[in-house]
């Protein structure tokens, strides 16, 4: 427990990043999973690294914490090389898998004591921790209860809770509400928002909701083939990125000439079309653009709407990111 407590007392209250990734390459082979990748991530933020499948996200993380080495490059974690001083580093982390890996025929009590263990919080100490931990994330009353009786949203607590346990300076959280109901996941964002502006502690989040990086995110860094692609604000990609979508609902589905007529618009980024409904993005609010699509699109149909809005990042990480599926 000393070991913990004065390598946290020496970096709480720090200036310095969190994280700090230099120029990190991974390669398997003739692979490059990783290429190249620079970002740091401010003590005291959420930060989400987003990306499509096979962007590289997963590789960055087992780096990050230690589980995989790079080829080349250097990862600095709460001041410390993660290679050098791994098991320090290790001390002062949370972590909540895609997997939670519960012990599932044991109590949720158990499963924290069983951590505590590993963490060194013993004495007094350990059952008011303990306590504490399953009081914020709601499953005080289900302590005696098997985890294998639990929801997955409860699971997803406990792990929450269990990352927590050792009171970490920085979480690692992948995928945090992968399969949970929308009241768990509702939940789980205010517990995480309560890490951050409450107590402090940085998070590394990954995640495929965008409406979860937006609702959590201080800032967000979207990868894709082992290299940043952009790094910033949610608010401030939406304004870079795509200033303006235009929804135009009309009487019959588009034809693919109308939508190559309208990608071809100056000023135009995306068009996409679900069911009745085109999606239009632009770049600012040109009157000569939106003109243009009015007039198209009334030419091959009857239009029953149009309404116009801010884009989403989920808008935005497809145009950056290409809309194909990935394996």
């Amino acid at each position: 427990m000393k070991d913990i407590e004065s390598f946290q007392a020496d970096n709480r209250n720090s200036d310095m990043v969190a994280i700090e990734i230099n120029n990190l390459t991974k390669r398997f082979g003739n692979f490059t999973a990783i290429d190249g990748l620079t970002l740091t991530v401010k003590y005291g933020e959420i930060f989400g690294l987003l990306g499509p499948n096979g962007s590289g996200k997963t590789t960055t993380i087992n780096i990050v914490s230690g589980l995989s080495k790079p080829t080349y490059g250097q990862v600095i974690v709460l001041g410390h090389d993660i290679m050098k001083n791994t098991r320090s580093v290790h001390a002062a982390l949370g972590a909540v898998p895609q997997e939670t890996s519960l012990y599932e025929e044991l109590s949720a009590w158990t499963n924290m004591s069983v951590h505590a263990d590993l963490y060194r919080v013993g004495g007094a100490h350990r059952d008011k921790r303990i306590t504490e931990m399953l009081n914020l994330v709601q499953l005080y009353e289900r302590k005696d209860s098997r985890v294998s009786t639990f929801s997955g949203g409860m699971k997803r607590r406990l792990a929450l809770a269990r990352a927590l346990l050792h009171d970490p300076q920085l979480l690692y959280l992948d995928e945090p509400t992968l399969g949970v109901d929308v009241q768990s996941r509702r939940a789980i964002w205010d517990y995480i928002l309560d890490v951050k502006q409450d107590k402090g502690k940085t998070v590394l989040l990954t995640t495929n909701y965008l409406e979860e990086a937006n609702a959590l995110c201080d800032r967000i860094a979207i990868i894709d083939h082992g290299k940043l692609v952009v790094l910033d604000t949610p608010a401030e990609l939406k304004r870079r990125y795509c200033d303006t979508v235009m929804e135009i609902e009309t009487a019959s589905s588009a034809s693919s000439q109308l939508l190559v007529q309208l990608r071809n618009i100056p000023g135009i980024s995306q068009v996409a079309q679900d069911d009745k409904i085109l999606k239009v993005a632009m770049s600012g609010n040109d009157l000569s653009a939106t003109g243009k699509i009015i007039t198209l699109v009334t030419q091959e149909s009857n239009i029953r709407r149009i309404a116009q809005r801010e884009p989403n990042l989920e808008e935005i990480f497809l145009s950056l990111t290409g809309t194909g599926l990935r394996d």
